[in-house]
C-alpha cells in the first residue's frame, strides 16, 4: 500500500441511543471516496444496553461492560465479512469508535469504553479507536467528528445546491454546513451539535410506556405539542452559545424530565399526556435546529438528514414544517442513512494512519487541526 493508494476500511459505530453496532465498508485513500461497500446493523441485547448503560458517567462495571461491548462488535465484524463473502485480507483497518459514556469537553474529558487490542485479537485486523481524546486534550470540543466525511461524500454529488447541511439525528442531533460540496474536504465548514434527537424521546417512551422507543414516530403523531413547554425548553442557555460547542447523551436529561423545564415551574412534560410528551420532544429536536441557523454563515439549500431519527414521522414532519429550505433523507441522493457514521469511522480511521487531521478548527474549536486515534495491531499469527 502506498501512502496515496485507497484502501477498504471498515467502520464501527455505537451511538448514544444504544440501539446496536453499525458496520460498513467503504474505500477511500482518507481524501477521496472511491467507492461505498456493504453496510448492516447487529441490534444490542436488552442485557447489554443495561450493562453499558450502568456504566453512564464513568462508573459502574467498566471492566465487564467493556469487554462484553467489544466482543459485540468482533461479532458485527464477523457477520459483515461472512454475509457479504469479503475476504479478510481485503481489510486493511476497522476504525473503532466505541460507546461513549462521558463527554465534557469543558473539563477536557472525554471516554469511550471499548478495548481495540481485544478487536484486533479476535478479527485479526489492524484497528484504530480513540478518535475524541487527542481533540478534546488539545482544547476542542472532541465532536462532532463527521463533517469531514460528510464533505468529501458531498463531493461526490451531482450538482448539489450550497450551501447544503447534513443533519444527523442519532441520540443527539448535530449538523455539517458545507459551503461548497463540489471542494469536498476543502470547502469552508461548520458543525456543532444542534440539541436532543432520539436519547430524550426514546428515554421519554421507556419511562412512561415501557418500551424502548417510539416505532417511527407513530406514537409521537398522536400527540399535541404543548408549545409552552417547548418553549421553556428552548431557552436553554445552550442553544444562544456560539458553536464549536457538543453535547453528552446526558445533558438534557428526559428521566423525570423536570430538568429541561429550567426551573420554569412548569414541572417539565410530567403534567402532559404520554403522547403530548413524545410530540413536544420530537418537535423539540426540529426546533432545536431552527435556532441552529442563527449560528450558521447562511441558511442552507437543502438538508439531508441521517440516522436513525429520520425513520421518526414526527420529528421528519417537524422538521419540513419548520424550516424553510427542502429537508430530504440520506436515501435520495444514493447515501445510506444508517450508515454514515460507521462510514466515517472507517474514512477517519485511512486518515488516521495516514496522518491526516481528524478535527479542524471549524468542527471541533481545536485551536489547529489535529491528528488523532490509536493503532491496536493484531497478534502474529
Amino acid at each position: 500500500m502506498t501512502a496515496t493508494e485507497p484502501v477498504w476500511a471498515l467502520g464501527l459505530m455505537s451511538g448514544t441511543s444504544l440501539d446496536g453496532v453499525d458496520a460498513a465498508l467503504l474505500r477511500t485513500d482518507g481524501r477521496t471516496i472511491f467507492e461505498i461497500g456493504p453496510d448492516l446493523t447487529i441490534p444490542y441485547e436488552q442485557p447489554l444496553r443495561d450493562l453499558v448503560r450502568r456504566t453512564y458517567g464513568g462508573g459502574g462495571p467498566l471492566v465487564e461492560a467493556e469487554r462484553a461491548l467489544t466482543l459485540a462488535h468482533a461479532e458485527t465484524v464477523e457477520m459483515l465479512l461472512d454475509n457479504y463473502g469479503i475476504a479478510r485480507d481485503s481489510v486493511e483497518v476497522v476504525g473503532f469508535h466505541g460507546q461513549t459514556i462521558l463527554h465534557e469537553p469543558a473539563q477536557g474529558r472525554t471516554r469511550q469504553i471499548g478495548d481495540g487490542d481485544l478487536l484486533a485479537a479476535r478479527t485479526g485486523l489492524l484497528v484504530v479507536d480513540d478518535f475524541r481524546t487527542a481533540d478534546v486534550a488539545a482544547g476542542g470540543e472532541g465532536a462532532p467528528l463527521a463533517p469531514l466525511f460528510h464533505a468529501a461524500l458531498a463531493a461526490g454529488l451531482d450538482e448539489a445546491p450550497a450551501p447544503l447541511a447534513v443533519l444527523n439525528l442519532g441520540g443527539v442531533a448535530n449538523v455539517t454546513w458545507i459551503a461548497e460540496p463540489a471542494r469536498g474536504a476543502e470547502s469552508p465548514l461548520v458543525a456543532f451539535d444542534t440539541g436532543p434527537a432520539n436519547a430524550v424521546l426514546d428515554d421519554w417512551m421507556a419511562a412512561r410506556r415501557g418500551v424502548p422507543y417510539d416505532v417511527d414516530g407513530s406514537f409521537a403523531l398522536s400527540g399535541r405539542v404543548d408549545e409552552g413547554r417547548l418553549a421553556a425548553f428552548l431557552d436553554n442557555p445552550y442553544f444562544r452559545r456560539r458553536p464549536p460547542k457538543s453535547l453528552d447523551r446526558g445533558d438534557f436529561d428526559a428521566s423525570p424530565l423536570e430538568g429541561l423545564a429550567q426551573g420554569d415551574g412548569s414541572g417539565g412534560l410530567d403534567a402532559l399526556s404520554d403522547a403530548d410528551g413524545a410530540a413536544t420532544l420530537a418537535a423539540f429536536t426540529a426546533a432545536a435546529v431552527v435556532r441552529a441557523l442563527m449560528h450558521l454563515p447562511s441558511p442552507p439549500a437543502l438538508w439531508i438528514t441521517c440516522g436513525g431519527g429520520r425513520h421518526n414521522r414526527a420529528i421528519m414532519r417537524s422538521l419540513e414544517t419548520r424550516l424553510s429550505a427542502p429537508v430530504v433523507q440520506a436515501e435520495t441522493l444514493g447515501w445510506r442513512g444508517d450508515a454514515l457514521e460507521a462510514q466515517a469511522f472507517a474514512f477517519l480511521a485511512v486518515r488516521a494512519l495516514r496522518g491526516l487531521p481528524l478535527s479542524i478548527p471549524e468542527t471541533t474549536g481545536v485551536t489547529r487541526p489535529t491528528l488523532g486515534g490509536r493503532v491496536h495491531t493484531p497478534p502474529i499469527a
